[in-house]
């Protein structure tokens, strides 16, 4: 981290971990112009406009207000590892070093308007400049998680046709293996302090790079983002964004559900490589407020509790199943330093995780619901009366209703498909389609609603009350896992002769993998708990870690997740 060191803010941690005084918060800014123009877009309220550029419109505008007075002394970025270092950014700096980032992708990289380019980094500030080039130079981003095997880089690799890749020395050798079997990349950039051979170093360019960089000219539709996503049937989809379904679509549900302004600090925990990432970054910057980053190389509750502590983080954002883990400290020992707003999603929220956060914190858990193919979806906004268990209300531009198979509209209490109205006017903050698979995107309309897969029923007063997959993915720990991928990646092992993966309940997951196998008569014989271990293992070779089966086995039948 010696380039991050220099001429940034890095200093050792002063205060002690544990209890923190309360800052009172003051109260919200007026909202500047620009963003009340925004959220009127976002809102369905006003046209979208024909150009847009989120790098451009909204982080150089930002700059421009800033320099102005027009924002508290905020930074706009603030990211620490827990050992004492950290890195801030103002707008203007992040405008500085993201335009040096673009430079190196076209100089460099060659990268052009339109190419696609992985990034398969940890919570690392380079991600976040890295994505910002991209939108700069109008090259679509391609956010994966950081625990892909070879197997499936290759394929999101071989899928989107790649030009370039950016990782960290961790994944680097799994990129070599596979990289000669992908004829679209052409460049592969390590964010490191160290060289490897065949790679261009990240950070030694940027420090010589020129801030000097004349953001690209793109539409409104112009392909933003790509998300791989996982299905019950064959390999993850390609779900693609434009310019304004991200960069402006989460304007409004950043101010009304995550209520964020130019005086907030927001952590989300999530990993670089899911949406949620991109949520926080498209719902947080619009609203000028800052984004916080832990590297968190581990996730653990503890440090979680005393970075709120130690930090005036006011807004948090963690999936049900931290929450669940972190209702199991004794809470009441951590004083939190601003934090005002919690917010989850990703997975079902279980009342009682919500009820010992709040009896505990004093602090409400806003659900929201969403899918890669969205923005939000619904949500408990703050100021709203929440029910218990409830996802919240529609989340506007949507219209969103509860459906049978045919997309006629069900009564309240009756339940059916949650579905997003897309006729006769396609809300523009929502996918574009399933890249190279119009079956696929056909098959997720009905009527005039597109079908998110998921089941819930509305009551009388508009909340919605989730109930399940119609398909069988898995979500675990807000994982999405593709039964077909995991049962692949078994299949190739000898000892199995047939195999079938699902869901099964776990009290802190949510739901694990859950793997019947028939083994092999050459099999049969083996000590049953050490070939469980064995095909684990095996799994978390062939595929991601997390997709692995965990549960107990049985003779002749191993039950994983």
């Amino acid at each position: 981290m010696r380039f991050w060191r220099r001429g940034l803010v890095l200093q050792a941690l002063k205060s002690s971990w544990g209890i923190c005084r309360i800052h009172r918060q003051p109260p919200p800014p007026p909202v500047p112009k620009v963003v009340a123009t925004w959220e009127a877009i976002s809102l369905g309220k006003q046209p979208v406009p024909e150009y847009f550029n989120f790098a451009h419109d909204v982080l150089d505008e930002w700059s421009r207000l800033e320099k102005a007075g027009h924002r508290p002394p905020n930074p706009a970025f603030w990211w620490v590892n827990g050992s004492g270092a950290e890195v801030k950014w103002t707008f203007e700096e992040l405008g500085k070093q993201s335009r040096k980032a673009a430079n190196v992708l076209e100089g460099v990289c060659g990268l052009q308007p339109g190419d696609r380019m992985m990034l398969v980094l940890p919570r690392l500030p380079d991600w976040w400049l890295i994505s910002v080039a991209c939108i700069r130079t109008g090259v679509v981003m391609i956010p994966g998680v950081s625990q892909l095997t070879s197997k499936d880089l290759k394929y999101r690799l071989l899928a989107s046709r790649a030009k370039s890749i950016i990782t960290s020395d961790a994944l680097a050798p799994k990129v070599d293996a596979i990289s000669a079997d992908c004829p679209s990349l052409q460049t592969k950039l390590l964010v490191s302090d160290t060289s490897r051979p065949g790679w261009i170093n990240f950070r030694e360019l940027l420090r010589e790079a020129s801030a000097e960089h004349n953001c690209v000219r793109t539409k409104s539709q112009d392909s933003l983002a790509i998300y791989f996503t996982s299905g019950t049937t064959g390999a993850p989809k390609m779900v693609e964004h434009s310019q304004c379904s991200y960069g402006l679509g989460f304007v409004a549900s950043g101010r009304r559900w995550m209520a964020l302004t130019e005086s907030d600090i927001f952590w989300n925990t999530t990993d670089t490589g899911w949406v949620k990432a991109a949520w926080t970054l498209f719902s947080a910057w619009p609203n000028g407020a800052c984004i916080f980053v832990h590297e968190l190389p581990r996730v653990d509750a503890k440090t979680i509790l005393n970075t709120l502590c130690r930090f005036p983080i006011t807004t948090m954002c963690c999936v049900p199943t931290l929450f669940r883990l972190l209702v199991q400290e004794d809470l009441t020992r951590y004083k939190f330093q601003s934090l005002r707003h919690c917010l989850t999603g990703g997975e079902a929220l279980n009342p009682d995780v919500r009820d010992k956060w709040k009896s505990q914190t004093g602090l409400e858990l806003h659900e929201g619901y969403g899918q890669s193919e969205t923005v939000v979806i619904c949500g408990n906004s703050r100021g709203s009366t929440i029910k218990s268990g409830s996802m919240g209300k529609a989340s506007p531009p949507y219209d969103v209703q509860i459906v049978d198979e045919e997309g006629n509209i069900l009564p309240p209490g009756k339940e059916g498909n949650i579905a997003v109205r897309i006729k006769p006017t396609r809300p523009f903050c929502f996918f574009n389609c399933y890249l190279e698979n119009p079956e696929k995107t056909a098959s997720s309309e009905k009527g005039d609603f597109y079908i998110t897969g998921d089941q819930a029923h509305k009551d009388k007063d508009g909340y919605f009350w989730f109930s399940g997959r119609n398909d069988d993915v898995i979500n675990s720990s807000s994982y999405r896992i593709g039964p077909v991928e995991v049962e692949s990646a078994l299949a190739e092992h000898p000892a199995v002769l047939e195999c079938a993966v699902v869901s099964s309940p776990d009290p802190i997951r949510g739901e694990v993998v859950k793997a019947f196998i028939v083994l092999s008569p050459a099999y049969t014989s083996h000590d049953p708990e050490a070939l469980t271990r064995e095909l684990q293992e095996h799994v978390k070779k062939v595929t991601a870690p997390y997709k692995y089966p965990r549960k107990n086995c049985q003779r002749r039948f191993l039950e994983r997740s």
